[in-house]
């Protein structure tokens, strides 16, 4: 495989996912880190792209790790979004308070202490 390659399989993979696969453009850099593969996509795409609670990219990352480590590379995958996109901000979840447990009460059962071997 060449060094390359990881890129190809990664454009392949999201090429078959999105609705425009002409619209793919897939930035390859190599640093002291490792590759990094910048994916760009169609804004109707981004949401197939990263999936449900980001399940389909942490996929194709964990696919482009594989892939990477066959040729003794360390590669990354970064989404670009595309420009003009809106994302909702993000909320904090409220804080939950907890309160600690009351202490239970037991009698403790001596008989059985009594016929533990030790």
């Amino acid at each position: 495989m060449g060094q390359e390659q990881d890129e190809k399989f990664v454009e392949g993979i999201i090429r078959e996912i999105v609705s425009t696969p002409d619209d793919v453009k897939i930035d390859r850099t190599v640093d002291e880190r490792g590759v990094l593969l910048s994916v760009n996509v169609n804004q109707a795409d981004i949401g197939y792209v990263i999936g449900k609670k980001g399940q389909t990219v942490n996929a194709i990352r964990t696919l482009a790790k594989v892939v990477g480590a066959r040729n003794n590379a360390r590669v990354n995958l970064k989404i670009i979004e595309p420009e003009g996109s809106e994302r909702p901000p993000r909320t904090e979840a409220p804080a939950v308070e907890t309160a600690a447990p009351a202490p239970v009460e037991e009698e403790i059962d001596t008989d059985v202490i009594d016929d533990l071997k030790i």
